[in-house]
């Protein structure tokens, strides 16, 4: 990734107190070729994300048919996962998008935007955004309603 992706999810991720911190888990995406059909590297990459998510854990796919939510209903969100104290998943897929196994795994949709924006991106927003989340729930100006 470049550095100010490395820089900006972490300016976020550092932010979070322990209760609420956040886990980069990156799998190793299927090389593109002529030969590799994307729906393929899709079922691949999907095998390979399932594998790495820890047992019991609650999923949340990042998808662009997902239900889209503001800042106030993320905040809602993350109260409900910090109350009842398991961890979640929150999945991004690959360049091709999310496996339907993965899919199928998640117990929720959500869409960051109705945009496309690039991977390296979406870990940057996800990381501020819960940090705005967190901040809402705490009453810090942060969050300016």
């Amino acid at each position: 990734m470049p550095g100010w992706v490395e820089e900006g999810y972490h300016e976020y991720a550092k932010r979070l107190p322990p209760e609420c911190a956040l886990h980069l888990v990156e799998i190793e995406p299927v090389q593109r070729t002529k030969t590799v059909h994307p729906h393929r590297a899709r079922e691949e990459e999907g095998r390979r994300l399932l594998k790495a998510l820890p047992k019991g854990v609650d999923v949340i796919a990042l998808d662009e048919r997902g239900r889209s939510w503001s800042t106030e209903m993320l905040a809602d969100h993350l109260r409900a996962w910090l109350a009842d104290g398991r961890d979640r998943a929150l999945v991004v897929g690959g360049a091709d998008g999310l496996s339907d196994d993965c899919l199928a795994r998640a117990r929720e949709r959500w869409s960051l935007s109705a945009l496309t924006f690039p991977h390296p991106l979406v870990r940057v927003i996800l990381a501020e955004q819960l940090y705005r989340a967190w901040s809402l729930i705490q009453g810090h100006p942060y969050h300016r309603a």
